[in-house]
């Protein structure tokens, strides 16, 4: 999946240039291009598919060009997770109705890709041979109040757990209460499934938006796809795969990931990625002459010099147009502050 914008990382990521397609880290591959990587060690080039907003068609092209553009699912509007998944599974149905499948964030940082790999093929194994919907779930390591959580049930012994429920984005003692408990997990947003169980399940839970899709199966992996979607693809409920879906859906499993991961959903995400420490200066493609300064997140589009004195936990970002000093305690405020941009300075900036 690839569709979203990452307002949480503006300046950086636009809508125009969303974060999956920035090398975030300054590893030399962007994190769509890392995604990629990491799927294709198992999985054949052409069996990945690319679910995208139709602006972002040219950037996944460039960026992959193991890849051509019948293997990009363009969305001709933004409707959330569940119509795209939905549309993919459908896809993968018509080559294959046995096929299993795996829906992957794109933006996400995961470092030991050997356990990432494992994990996966438990799952592939368990979802080739059982009716079951499998999500896998983060140990929490603190009481993170930026994520979703998964309760599973604690009297199973199994290494695939039964969901009892998810949980929203929780306060402090709430998510504190959370991990005492020791059966939740955060919710990493990466699914496995046979694409018959989970088009079973749209079918049950969700009839409406399966219908509206289904009755473009016949044109499916077609010329006549593209026009089949654009017409029926806005129509559909704007509507996540976890509301749709995963909270509804009486065959949810979790199993434990085994690998380390973080979504690098904001600033404060990537500078806790790149640093051992809370208060060290996290650095990724400046040259940093730093003084008096610590906990702070720099960021600068080119290799140039940053010169701070006197400053603490910033979110300091020098990007083309836009230099951006920001405090990092406030960093759930940065989709507030794009609105105001654009409200008084135009898209330009956006």
């Amino acid at each position: 999946m690839a569709g979203g914008i990452g307002s949480r990382f503006w300046p950086v990521s636009t809508s125009g240039f969303p974060k999956q397609f920035h090398d975030m880290l300054g590893t030399g591959k962007t994190l769509l291009q890392q995604t990629f990587s990491r799927l294709t060690e198992d999985i054949p080039a052409e069996n990945v598919q690319i679910l995208t907003n139709e602006r972002y068609l040219d950037l996944c092209l460039e960026q992959l060009p193991e890849i051509d553009a019948t293997q990009v699912v363009l969305e001709p509007a933004m409707r959330n997770t569940a119509p795209c998944i939905l549309l993919s599974a459908l896809k993968i149905y018509k080559e294959n109705p046995d096929g299993v499948m795996i829906v992957a964030p794109s933006d996400h940082w995961i470092e030991d890709e050997a356990a990432f790999r494992k994990d996966v093929k438990t799952c592939f194994e368990a979802c080739a041979s059982e009716d079951i919907l499998l999500t896998l779930g983060i140990h929490p390591t603190f009481a993170n109040t930026g994520y979703g959580y998964i309760e599973s049930d604690k009297e199973e012994d199994s290494l695939l757990k039964k969901v009892l429920q998810f949980r929203e984005k929780p306060d402090y003692e709430t998510a504190q209460q959370f991990i005492a408990e020791g059966n939740f997990y955060w919710n990493a947003g990466i699914f496995i499934w046979s694409v018959k169980s989970i088009i079973k399940a749209f079918e049950v839970l969700m009839p409406e938006m399966y219908a509206s899709l289904y009755e473009g199966y016949g044109v499916l992996n077609t010329q006549d796809e593209i026009e089949f979607v654009d017409k029926n693809y806005p129509n559909v409920e704007n509507i996540s795969i976890d509301f749709a879906i995963m909270e509804k859906a009486s065959n949810v499993l979790v199993k434990k990931a085994t690998f380390d991961w973080n979504d690098l959903g904001t600033w404060g995400a990537l500078h806790d990625k790149i640093t051992e420490e809370a208060n060290e200066n996290a650095v990724v493609r400046a040259t940093p002459h730093l003084k008096n300064a610590q906990g702070n997140m720099v960021y600068t589009a080119t290799n140039k010099l940053v010169v701070i004195d006197g400053l603490d936990d910033y979110i300091v970002v020098d990007k083309k147009n836009v230099l951006m000093i920001f405090p990092k305690e406030k960093e759930q405020d940065i989709k507030q502050l794009l609105n105001e941009v654009k409200e008084k300075f135009g898209e330009d900036y956006a």
